[in-house]
């Protein structure tokens, strides 16, 4: 899939409204909720076939233990905003140097069940970049076509309890990876935003 079509969508104004994990379900997010402010960077490679870097959380953390995720975290007082958070982050998780990031720009907002409000901050970085895992909070860290992600076909929607509740999820799936929660909806909202750029 060529990235100009999500240069394309880039160029184009965001939805104020944010997105979330609470988006499948019949009742909204709770009323009056504060949110934590956070970034993720889609790390997107600049080749035939783009590949989309993950990772694989720890399973020591106290926060999505063992879950797939994209580079990022909550925002640091230190940080020139949320696009700085995204790239720093991305640096102590994996190794990803700032500089090697061209930023594209910045997708929908998403709100989590668990009190985070993400940024989702785009960027294209050269292929065969040597990176590596922070043991202290990355287990493993692995590469997905870009089409594959964000292709329709390859988003499942599911549903469990949580909080005592049913709730509603995506989930996508690809080879040994489980692709779900948070990090699936924001890839379900640049799909269905993508889908729109001709």
């Amino acid at each position: 899939m060529p990235l100009d079509r999500v240069r394309a969508l880039l160029a184009q104004p965001l939805d104020p409204r944010p997105h979330g994990d609470w988006d499948l379900d019949r009742e909204g997010p709770p009323a009056g909720e504060r949110l934590m402010p956070a970034a993720v960077l889609l790390a997107i490679s600049n080749e035939a076939q783009p590949q989309l870097l993950f990772t694989r959380r720890t399973a020591h953390l106290k926060r999505h233990a063992g879950q797939v995720a994209f580079p990022g975290g909550r925002q640091d007082d230190g940080d020139a905003g949320l696009i700085a958070t995204a790239l720093r982050e991305a640096q102590e998780e994996v190794a990803l140097p700032a500089a090697a990031v061209e930023v594209l720009g910045t997708l929908d907002p998403y709100r989590t069940g668990t009190g985070f409000l993400i940024t989702p901050v785009v960027g294209v970085v050269p292929p065969g970049l040597a990176l590596h895992a922070d043991p202290g909070e990355v287990d493993t860290l692995f590469h997905v076509p870009l089409a594959h992600v964000i292709d329709p076909g390859n988003h499942v929607r599911e549903r469990g309890v949580w909080q005592g509740r049913e709730r509603h999820y995506w989930t996508i799936r690809h080879d040994r990876f489980h692709i779900w929660g948070a990090t699936a909806g924001m890839i379900v909202a640049f799909s269905q935003r993508l889908a729109g750029v001709r």
